[in-house]
């Protein structure tokens, strides 16, 4: 039917592809319908355009479900404007029209909706009806954001099945069970990080566009070669201090469950208050930091300087307080205003050279990178989220553990770089030996003392990144020791291959893992019912803090009637006398 003609005696398989053969016919040749019969067994219209005479008359066979057209009367003599929208083109019918390109990509927006069809039909459709037909279309492929939250507590099962040691566990609040928050963190991430990674934690959070409110929380670490290492995520249906206080405490108990003692941590954040306050009441050990990546952009968007960022990242990246004081001062020098403004952020919160504990070079979380990982899948249902993370997560774990086969040197390829660049330096220094641990070592302008045992440099960048800096490189090197012995354990290659040692085994597929109804309902598995609020319609809000400054100009206000201050012209009592105005 590409070209949208019928015939009497055409046959259809059913009512239903003879009903969408019409539709289309009607939307591609721009006429309208008007439908005087249509059930299971008849089909009778016309075309809705006063005096035209088109008419058609097709019935069900008998004994089967052909449905085949009987009679065919006249030609359109109506006018066809491609510029108007269309009766026949419902939601449904662009829901259908869609549904290909939806499942090739998730992000299939309604302003290319509304091209295709154009391109297409030659009609415009309203933008509401896109996005309408959007919602259904992905209702239809992957499920309805309802039964999304239905299947939790059985796919939650499904997890805790198939990776033994995994923790997946669903929370609901009041008597109806609506979902308020979920957990998930898979053993072989609990066990690779305790066992490889850096004993970094990124925390962050992203918002999903699915039809109810909530918030993808997130725990990222790094591996030996500086990838993205997620830990544990959850979903929660608001983001506020409790939510955080309950995520970061169940961290807690899986990483407890797994090791005789939880190390000490750093954490890193946006610098959110909540998130803070609970790192502090959850592991009170640990260090807290800003990440840098989201301080600089702040202070790109709030001064509009992109030197004043780069001095930024400068002063961060500062190894002595010497070399960050003047970087500060740069900043004084440029924007005395923005100055003053990162007076709010203290040093030790950002900056190295005065942060309690070694960041091993990391200033940035890799919050945003994990985020990427479900940008597409935002709009789709809970289950679907989890899905993506899933199979993203085995993807990485099986190509790292593959790729990690290769490798012959001693440290992950990025420092491994670090380490060669350090020793080729280093033979161009000369080093004086003070003791059996610390050393001289004198470059062409200046000197620095070296301590092997404390692992410390006075540049200060050993003690900063965690592998020997040049200057500690040459000291190591003149004692005749291996270099390599001295760089932290959690970069060596086989750090990296206990991180991905265990594998995340594959999940059964959603016509595998039953859906919890109360017909089937199980003493241990609750039904579980979406959030209590929708996601409202059109972009969210942008948040403001609104801070009333004392020393602030207030504006006055004066009336355009009487000239007056204090009030405006519709409150003006100011009496008229022939028209004029007399206060």
């Amino acid at each position: 039917m590409e070209d949208h003609t019928f015939v009497v005696g055409q046959e259809f398989p059913d009512v239903k592809t003879f009903r969408n053969a019409i539709k289309e016919a009607a939307i591609a040749q721009h006429f309208e319908l008007h439908i005087i019969k249509s059930d299971l067994v008849r089909y009778f219209a016309k075309c809705a355009s006063d005096g035209c005479p088109w008419r058609i008359r097709a019935i069900k066979l008998p004994n089967a479900p052909t449905f085949t057209i009987r009679s065919l009367e006249g030609t359109h003599t109506c006018g066809r404007n491609a510029h108007h929208g269309h009766h026949q083109a419902s939601v449904d019918w662009i829901a259908s029209f869609i549904e290909e390109r939806l499942r090739d990509n998730i992000n299939y927006k309604p302003k290319d909706i509304l091209h295709d069809i154009h391109e297409q039909y030659g009609i415009t459709i309203p933008y509401k009806q896109a996005w309408r037909a959007k919602e259904r279309g992905l209702a239809a492929i992957y499920g309805s954001s309802e039964e999304g939250y239905c299947l939790l507590p059985s796919y939650c099962e499904q997890i805790k099945k198939s990776n033994p040691g995994s923790v997946a566990e669903v929370f609901t609040t009041g008597t109806d069970n609506r979902f308020q928050r979920l957990f998930v963190s898979f053993h072989a991430s609990i066990y690779g990080f305790l066992n490889g990674c850096l004993p970094i934690v990124g925390l962050g959070g992203i918002q999903l566009k699915s039809k109810y409110l909530s918030t993808l929380l997130s725990a990222t670490s790094f591996d030996a070669d500086g990838g993205l290492f997620p830990l544990a995520f959850g979903v929660v249906d608001v983001e506020n201090e409790d939510s955080w206080t309950w995520f970061l405490s169940e961290l807690h108990k899986a990483l407890d469950e797994n090791t005789e003692s939880i190390p000490q941590f750093i954490f890193m954040s946006h610098g959110q208050k909540f998130i803070m306050d609970a790192v502090k009441r959850k592991f009170p050990n640990s260090s807290h930091a800003f990440c840098m990546r989201h301080l600089s952009e702040s202070t790109g968007k709030e001064f509009k300087n992109s030197r004043l960022v780069h001095l930024l990242w400068k002063a961060a990246y500062a190894t002595t307080t010497m070399a960050f004081k003047a970087k500060m001062a740069e900043i004084q020098e440029s924007s005395s205003e923005a100055a003053k403004w990162l007076q709010q952020f203290h040093p030790s919160q950002w900056a190295l050279v005065h942060f309690e504990g070694t960041r091993y070079g990391h200033l940035s979380s890799n919050i945003e990178e994990f985020n990427k990982w479900i940008l597409e899948a935002q709009e789709l249902p809970i289950i679907q989220v989890l899905e993506r993370i899933h199979s993203k997560l085995k993807n990485e774990f099986d190509d790292r553990r593959l790729k990690s086969s290769s490798w012959f040197s001693v440290l992950a390829p990025s420092a491994e770089s670090h380490m060669v660049e350090a020793i080729s330096r280093a033979s161009t220094y000369q080093v004086l030996r003070s003791d059996e641990v610390e050393f001289e070592v004198l470059s062409a302008d200046q000197s620095y003392i070296v301590n092997i045992g404390s692992h410390s440099c006075s540049c200060r960048d050993w003690q900063l990144h965690g592998i020997p800096c040049s200057h500690a490189a040459a000291a190591i090197i003149s004692c005749r020791k291996d270099v390599y012995e001295f760089a932290e354990k959690c970069f060596t290659v086989a750090s990296y291959k206990e991180t991905y040692a265990k594998d995340i085994h594959p999940i059964q597929g959603k016509l595998d893992y039953r859906k919890t109804d109360d017909s089937t309902l199980d003493d241990d598995i609750i039904v579980v019912r979406p959030p209590k609020f929708r996601r409202p319609p059109g972009r969210p809000e942008k948040k403001r803090i609104c801070v009333e400054d004392p020393n602030r100009d207030k504006h006055t206000v004066r009336c355009s009637r009487c000239n007056q201050t204090g009030h405006y012209k519709t409150t003006c009592k100011a009496e008229t006398i022939d028209g004029i105005e007399q206060c």
